[in-house]
């Protein structure tokens, strides 16, 4: 995995964050360089062992979607190129593919996750109450059974190594006020509804995905972080679709599955992961991109 960027070291831009798969840089007051690595999470921890060529992947189709998707909500992407902000050879062949520039923004404390199927930590709300994030749901569903419409399951977005969780509207509304939640909510809804029929007609269906937003100068709410990724979205093939069980996926829940088969209590440090699964994973990325941005 010689390939693989587990994490990134620019000389000439000032790291300002590291999260579980990006690295952010400072370029000026006003943007900010972003660097997809290869780095792999499951169940909110990083893992040791980086899938190579994963950040080019999730950027390729980040970028797919919020141009897919701009005219349905503003999203953080700006037209700057990669070439210059380093002057280092290996630096810059490492940013290839794999970088954006972006509009800095006032991030939002919240992980805006919308379910049109039932699975995951939904469907195990599902089975203790009934209930999703406050929203009750008809009697009798089944494991990844569709849901009637669509729902916006918020949850908090928790710092590197701690568990997200699941909120309700109401909590939303109090971390940011009620008219940004509404929006919040409404673009979330919108955005999964457009690609998930977009995505429907190429064989995928989209389970379930989270979007972040933030706030620019003018306080209007944006895009941004990643989108409609295998990292951030359940993949299914429409093909082997059935509901009563966990359906094989594009995403990460490959990695996931082979996790939960091992003695580990979903805490620092992670174990690692055989070069089989990475092998398996990548590829199952690589399928999801070629469907969708063909």
């Amino acid at each position: 995995m010689s390939d693989a960027v587990f994490e990134s070291r620019l000389t000439g831009l000032r790291k300002i964050h590291q999260g579980k798969v990006r690295d952010l840089y400072e370029i000026d007051a006003h943007h900010m360089l972003i660097v997809a690595t290869d780095r792999l999470s499951a169940f909110d921890v990083i893992l040791p062992d980086p899938i190579p060529g994963k950040g080019k992947m999730l950027t390729e189709i980040s970028n797919f979607w919020f141009a897919k998707t701009a005219h349905l909500v503003r999203n953080h992407l700006v037209d700057w190129p990669i070439s210059g902000l380093t002057h280092d050879p290996a630096e810059q062949a490492m940013l290839e593919g794999r970088s954006v520039v972006v509009r800095r923004l006032k991030a939002l404390p919240i992980e805006a996750v919308v379910r049109g199927y039932l699975i995951g930590s939904g469907w195990k709300d599902y089975q203790r109450s009934g209930e999703i994030c406050g929203i009750r749901l008809p009697a009798g569903l089944r494991m990844a059974d569709r849901l009637p419409e669509p729902i916006f399951t918020p949850a908090t977005k928790a710092a590197v190594g701690e568990h997200d969780e699941n909120i309700s509207f109401g909590d939303i509304a109090g971390l940011v006020g009620q008219d940004i939640a509404e929006q919040v909510r409404d673009l979330s809804l919108k955005v999964y509804a457009f690609a998930a029929a977009y995505a429907l007609e190429r064989g995928i269906i989209i389970a379930d995905t989270k979007f972040e937003f933030g706030l620019d100068e003018a306080g209007n709410v944006v895009l941004m972080d990643e989108v409609l990724t295998p990292d951030s979205s359940r993949f299914w093939p429409v093909a082997t679709y059935a509901p009563g069980t966990s359906p094989p996926s594009f995403d990460k829940q490959f990695v996931r599955d082979y996790l939960e088969t091992l003695d580990w209590n979903k805490k620092a440090p992670g174990p690692r992961v055989p070069a089989e699964v990475i092998a398996r994973t990548a590829a199952k990325y690589a399928e999801a991109v070629r469907l969708l941005t063909a």
